[in-house]
């Protein structure tokens, strides 16, 4: 989920570190949005509401489309953005402790790390098996 343009999104940031920022707000209702530090990929949405920050999973689909983990038994909820899950909860009773009323929003774009590799483009003059490039290596497995 490399290129996050939503302000509330902090990049890879630890939790203790997204509990520090909203703690220090005191607002029920703000959050953030962080990478998870336990599944690649996944993004964490960290709301605050009476001294807890309450953190729920965000994962993007093959389509693109997010949803907020739920519970066995609970339907997902799809959306085509960030921007419009963000949106759908901040209305009320959409699930989770509080809705969300306070973006905290990342304090200068140029201090935020690097947050995507580059991406290695393949050499054509080579076949690829077990090129090096930089310490990695192409392995190609067996059908």
């Amino acid at each position: 989920m490399c290129n996050m343009d939503h302000p509330a999104y902090h990049g890879p940031i630890s939790k203790q570190r997204c509990e520090e920022l909203l703690s220090k707000e005191r607002k029920d209702g703000t959050y953030l949005i962080r990478d998870s530090e336990t599944l690649q990929g996944a993004l964490c949405l960290c709301v605050y509401k009476q001294k807890v920050v309450y953190t729920y999973r965000i994962l993007q689909t093959h389509t693109g489309h997010f949803t907020v983990q739920t519970s066995s038994g609970v339907e997902e909820k799809f959306f085509k953005s960030l921007k419009d899950l963000i949106h759908n909860y901040k209305q009320r009773n959409q699930g989770l402790a509080t809705h969300l009323r306070h973006s905290l929003k990342r304090k200068m774009l140029q201090e935020q790390p690097q947050l995507c590799p580059e991406p290695i483009v393949p050499d054509e003059e080579n076949d690829y098996e077990n090129v090096n490039r930089s310490g990695e290596y192409v392995v190609f497995l067996p059908d």
